[in-house]
Protein backbone atom coordinates (compact mmCIF):
# COMPACT_ATOMS: atom_id res chain seq x y z
CA UNK A 1 0.00 0.00 0.00
CA UNK A 2 1.50 3.09 -1.23
CA UNK A 3 1.13 6.22 1.31
CA UNK A 4 1.94 9.98 0.55
CA UNK A 5 3.76 11.45 3.15
CA UNK A 6 1.06 12.88 4.98
CA UNK A 7 0.84 10.75 8.12
CA UNK A 8 -0.37 12.21 11.22
CA UNK A 9 -1.58 11.38 15.02
CA UNK A 10 -5.28 12.25 15.44
CA UNK A 11 -7.16 13.16 18.48
CA UNK A 12 -10.08 11.11 19.73
CA UNK A 13 -10.84 13.07 23.34
CA UNK A 14 -7.61 12.15 25.02
CA UNK A 15 -6.87 9.21 22.70
CA UNK A 16 -4.11 9.25 19.89
CA UNK A 17 -4.57 7.50 16.57
CA UNK A 18 -2.42 7.14 13.87
CA UNK A 19 -3.57 7.98 10.43
CA UNK A 20 -2.43 8.01 6.86
CA UNK A 21 -3.69 9.64 3.56
CA UNK A 22 -3.42 8.04 1.11
CA UNK A 23 -3.27 10.32 -2.18
CA UNK A 24 -4.44 7.75 -5.14
CA UNK A 25 -7.24 6.48 -3.36
CA UNK A 26 -8.07 9.89 -1.40
CA UNK A 27 -9.08 8.52 1.80
CA UNK A 28 -7.26 8.02 5.38
CA UNK A 29 -6.46 4.99 6.65
CA UNK A 30 -6.71 4.40 10.45
CA UNK A 31 -4.43 2.62 12.87
CA UNK A 32 -7.13 -0.49 14.77
CA UNK A 33 -4.85 -0.99 17.47
CA UNK A 34 -5.19 3.02 18.08
CA UNK A 35 -8.69 2.83 17.49
CA UNK A 36 -9.92 -0.48 19.71
CA UNK A 37 -7.75 1.81 22.82
CA UNK A 38 -9.60 4.58 22.31
CA UNK A 39 -13.32 2.49 22.10
CA UNK A 40 -12.42 -0.37 24.88
CA UNK A 41 -10.76 0.31 28.36
CA UNK A 42 -7.94 -2.65 28.27
CA UNK A 43 -4.13 -2.11 28.61
CA UNK A 44 -3.84 -4.85 26.11
CA UNK A 45 -5.43 -3.54 22.63
CA UNK A 46 -3.23 -6.11 20.58
CA UNK A 47 -4.91 -8.93 23.06
CA UNK A 48 -8.51 -7.37 22.13
CA UNK A 49 -7.94 -7.20 18.35
CA UNK A 50 -6.50 -10.51 18.34
CA UNK A 51 -8.96 -12.34 20.04
CA UNK A 52 -12.19 -10.24 18.21
CA UNK A 53 -10.11 -11.18 14.46
CA UNK A 54 -10.77 -14.90 15.75
CA UNK A 55 -13.90 -14.26 16.83
CA UNK A 56 -15.12 -12.69 13.54
CA UNK A 57 -13.19 -15.52 11.62
CA UNK A 58 -15.59 -18.01 13.34
CA UNK A 59 -18.62 -16.10 12.55
CA UNK A 60 -17.54 -15.83 8.67
CA UNK A 61 -16.96 -11.90 8.29
CA UNK A 62 -14.99 -10.89 5.98
CA UNK A 63 -13.92 -7.53 7.71
CA UNK A 64 -10.49 -9.01 9.53
CA UNK A 65 -9.38 -10.16 6.20
CA UNK A 66 -9.78 -6.58 3.95
CA UNK A 67 -7.37 -5.17 7.09
CA UNK A 68 -4.21 -3.49 5.51
CA UNK A 69 -1.30 -3.06 6.66
CA UNK A 70 1.40 0.03 7.13
CA UNK A 71 4.55 1.20 8.60
CA UNK A 72 3.78 3.72 11.35
CA UNK A 73 5.58 5.09 14.42
CA UNK A 74 5.33 2.93 17.40
CA UNK A 75 5.39 4.18 21.06
CA UNK A 76 9.37 3.16 20.70
CA UNK A 77 9.88 5.90 17.74
CA UNK A 78 10.58 3.17 15.41
CA UNK A 79 8.15 2.24 12.24
CA UNK A 80 6.59 -0.87 12.53
CA UNK A 81 4.13 -2.78 10.34
CA UNK A 82 0.69 -2.37 11.86
CA UNK A 83 -3.46 -3.17 10.87
CA UNK A 84 -4.93 -0.06 9.20
CA UNK A 85 -8.13 0.39 8.31
CA UNK A 86 -10.25 2.47 5.67
CA UNK A 87 -13.41 4.31 7.02
CA UNK A 88 -15.50 2.26 5.33
CA UNK A 89 -13.99 -1.35 7.15
CA UNK A 90 -13.47 1.07 10.73
CA UNK A 91 -17.67 1.51 10.69
CA UNK A 92 -18.74 -2.09 10.15
CA UNK A 93 -15.55 -3.17 12.52
CA UNK A 94 -16.30 -1.09 15.51
CA UNK A 95 -20.38 -2.86 15.13
CA UNK A 96 -18.27 -5.41 16.40
CA UNK A 97 -17.23 -3.63 19.50
CA UNK A 98 -19.00 -3.59 22.66
CA UNK A 99 -18.83 0.21 23.85
CA UNK A 100 -20.70 3.32 24.66
CA UNK A 101 -17.86 5.35 22.11
CA UNK A 102 -18.83 3.39 18.95
CA UNK A 103 -21.16 6.30 17.38
CA UNK A 104 -19.13 9.30 18.42
CA UNK A 105 -16.11 7.26 17.37
CA UNK A 106 -18.00 7.06 13.90
CA UNK A 107 -18.83 10.29 13.64
CA UNK A 108 -15.38 11.08 14.44
CA UNK A 109 -13.88 9.32 11.75
CA UNK A 110 -15.79 10.46 9.14
CA UNK A 111 -15.48 14.14 10.57
CA UNK A 112 -11.59 13.59 9.51
CA UNK A 113 -12.29 11.80 6.26
CA UNK A 114 -14.39 14.72 5.21
CA UNK A 115 -11.51 17.72 6.90
CA UNK A 116 -8.88 16.01 4.26
CA UNK A 117 -11.18 16.48 1.19
CA UNK A 118 -12.22 19.76 1.94
CA UNK A 119 -8.14 20.89 2.80
CA UNK A 120 -7.07 19.65 -0.81
CA UNK A 121 -9.93 21.76 -2.02
CA UNK A 122 -8.50 24.76 0.19
CA UNK A 123 -5.48 24.19 1.40
CA UNK A 124 -5.87 26.91 4.17
CA UNK A 125 -8.09 25.74 5.67
CA UNK A 126 -5.80 23.12 7.20
CA UNK A 127 -3.52 25.90 8.59
CA UNK A 128 -6.57 27.37 9.97
CA UNK A 129 -7.82 23.96 11.68
CA UNK A 130 -4.04 23.64 12.90
CA UNK A 131 -4.04 27.26 14.42
CA UNK A 132 -7.84 26.65 16.04
CA UNK A 133 -6.73 23.74 17.81
CA UNK A 134 -3.27 24.92 19.15
CA UNK A 135 -5.62 28.05 20.52
CA UNK A 136 -7.64 25.53 22.23
CA UNK A 137 -5.24 23.73 23.75
CA UNK A 138 -3.73 26.90 25.50
CA UNK A 139 -0.82 27.26 23.55
CA UNK A 140 0.35 31.29 23.07
CA UNK A 141 0.07 33.48 20.01
CA UNK A 142 4.25 33.14 19.62
CA UNK A 143 4.22 29.53 20.34
CA UNK A 144 1.82 28.86 17.80
CA UNK A 145 3.40 31.13 15.20
CA UNK A 146 7.10 29.53 15.62
CA UNK A 147 5.40 26.18 15.27
CA UNK A 148 3.90 26.81 12.17
CA UNK A 149 6.77 28.13 10.83
CA UNK A 150 8.65 25.12 12.53
CA UNK A 151 6.40 22.59 9.78
CA UNK A 152 6.76 24.97 6.96
CA UNK A 153 10.72 24.52 7.10
CA UNK A 154 10.50 20.92 8.14
CA UNK A 155 8.98 20.02 4.76
CA UNK A 156 11.19 21.98 2.70
CA UNK A 157 13.62 20.20 4.51
CA UNK A 158 11.85 16.51 3.62
CA UNK A 159 11.62 17.74 0.14
CA UNK A 160 14.92 18.38 -0.04
CA UNK A 161 15.87 14.83 1.29
CA UNK A 162 13.71 13.42 -1.26
CA UNK A 163 15.05 15.18 -4.30
CA UNK A 164 18.87 13.87 -2.95
CA UNK A 165 17.40 10.31 -2.98
CA UNK A 166 17.14 9.90 0.59
CA UNK A 167 14.48 7.58 1.51
CA UNK A 168 11.53 8.12 3.82
CA UNK A 169 11.96 5.43 6.30
CA UNK A 170 15.41 7.59 6.53
CA UNK A 171 14.44 10.60 7.97
CA UNK A 172 14.34 9.30 11.61
CA UNK A 173 18.34 8.33 11.12
CA UNK A 174 19.01 11.90 9.93
CA UNK A 175 16.45 13.61 12.51
CA UNK A 176 18.33 11.80 15.16
CA UNK A 177 21.73 13.43 13.57
CA UNK A 178 19.95 17.34 14.00
CA UNK A 179 18.92 16.27 17.79
CA UNK A 180 21.73 14.45 18.93
CA UNK A 181 24.16 17.41 18.03
CA UNK A 182 22.25 20.72 18.58
CA UNK A 183 20.26 19.08 21.96
CA UNK A 184 22.49 16.31 23.31
CA UNK A 185 19.56 13.98 22.55
CA UNK A 186 18.21 11.61 19.87
CA UNK A 187 14.47 12.46 19.83
CA UNK A 188 13.83 9.36 21.62
CA UNK A 189 15.41 10.83 24.76
CA UNK A 190 14.34 13.92 24.38
CA UNK A 191 10.69 12.74 24.11
CA UNK A 192 11.80 10.59 27.45
CA UNK A 193 12.76 13.41 29.33
CA UNK A 194 9.60 15.71 28.94
CA UNK A 195 7.61 12.45 29.62
CA UNK A 196 6.48 11.88 25.98
CA UNK A 197 4.92 8.56 24.48
CA UNK A 198 3.04 8.64 21.48
CA UNK A 199 3.17 12.47 21.63
CA UNK A 200 4.84 14.87 19.23
CA UNK A 201 7.90 15.97 20.69
CA UNK A 202 7.59 19.15 18.46
CA UNK A 203 4.17 20.21 20.12
CA UNK A 204 5.59 19.86 23.10
CA UNK A 205 9.02 22.04 23.22
CA UNK A 206 8.79 25.76 24.82
CA UNK A 207 8.65 28.21 21.78
CA UNK A 208 12.83 28.71 22.15
CA UNK A 209 13.71 24.73 21.73
CA UNK A 210 11.35 24.76 18.37
CA UNK A 211 13.17 27.67 17.61
CA UNK A 212 16.30 25.85 17.24
CA UNK A 213 15.02 23.19 16.18
CA UNK A 214 13.74 24.81 13.16
CA UNK A 215 17.35 26.91 12.81
CA UNK A 216 19.19 22.81 12.46
CA UNK A 217 17.04 22.38 9.93
CA UNK A 218 16.89 25.04 7.90
CA UNK A 219 20.79 24.76 8.03
CA UNK A 220 21.02 21.40 7.13
CA UNK A 221 18.65 21.84 4.05
CA UNK A 222 21.04 24.94 2.95
CA UNK A 223 24.16 22.93 3.17
CA UNK A 224 22.20 20.07 1.51
CA UNK A 225 21.15 22.12 -1.47
CA UNK A 226 25.07 23.49 -1.97
CA UNK A 227 26.60 20.03 -1.84
CA UNK A 228 24.40 17.56 -3.31
CA UNK A 229 24.90 14.93 -1.17
CA UNK A 230 25.05 11.33 -3.25
CA UNK A 231 24.97 8.94 -0.23
CA UNK A 232 23.13 8.72 3.00
CA UNK A 233 26.81 8.54 4.94
CA UNK A 234 26.87 12.07 3.55
CA UNK A 235 23.43 13.42 4.01
CA UNK A 236 23.86 12.21 7.58
CA UNK A 237 27.42 13.88 8.08
CA UNK A 238 25.24 16.69 6.85
CA UNK A 239 22.47 16.93 9.31
CA UNK A 240 25.00 16.70 12.07
CA UNK A 241 26.62 20.10 10.39
CA UNK A 242 23.38 21.89 10.81
CA UNK A 243 22.56 20.76 14.22
CA UNK A 244 26.00 22.22 15.12
CA UNK A 245 24.89 25.13 14.04
CA UNK A 246 21.63 25.22 16.25
CA UNK A 247 24.52 24.30 18.85
CA UNK A 248 25.91 27.46 18.96
CA UNK A 249 23.59 29.47 18.94
CA UNK A 250 21.95 27.65 21.98
CA UNK A 251 25.15 27.79 23.73
CA UNK A 252 25.74 31.33 23.09
CA UNK A 253 22.31 31.73 24.16
CA UNK A 254 22.33 29.62 27.19
CA UNK A 255 25.84 31.54 28.43
CA UNK A 256 23.70 34.71 27.82
CA UNK A 257 21.11 33.06 30.31
CA UNK A 258 22.95 31.82 32.40
CA UNK A 259 21.04 28.59 32.29
CA UNK A 260 19.84 25.66 29.52
CA UNK A 261 17.02 25.92 27.46
CA UNK A 262 16.44 22.48 26.86
CA UNK A 263 13.22 21.73 29.16
CA UNK A 264 11.20 19.29 30.70
CA UNK A 265 8.32 20.97 29.81
CA UNK A 266 5.48 19.59 27.91
CA UNK A 267 2.13 20.49 26.42
CA UNK A 268 0.44 19.82 29.85
CA UNK A 269 2.66 22.12 31.53
CA UNK A 270 3.22 24.50 28.92
CA UNK A 271 -0.53 24.75 28.83
CA UNK A 272 -2.06 24.64 32.21
CA UNK A 273 -5.06 25.58 30.95
CA UNK A 274 -6.23 22.95 28.59
CA UNK A 275 -8.95 20.55 29.75
CA UNK A 276 -10.05 17.58 29.11
CA UNK A 277 -13.26 19.10 27.63
CA UNK A 278 -11.42 21.17 25.71
CA UNK A 279 -9.48 18.56 23.78
CA UNK A 280 -12.85 16.64 23.29
CA UNK A 281 -14.54 19.23 21.74
CA UNK A 282 -11.54 19.36 18.95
Amino acid sequence: MVMSNLEQIQLFGEKQIRTAWNDAEEKWYFSVIDIIAALVETDRPRKYWSDLKRKLLAEGSEVSEKIGHLKMIAPDGKMRDTDVADQEQLFRLVQSIPSPKVEPIKLWIARVASERIDEIIDPEISIDRAIDMYRRKGYSEEWINQRLQGKKERKKLTDEWKRVGVKEKQYAILTNAIYEVWSGMTAKEYKHLKGLKKENLRDNMTDTESALTTLAEVATREISKNEDPETIAHSINIARRGGGVAKVAREALEDQLGKSIISSENAKTLNPTETPKEIEEQ
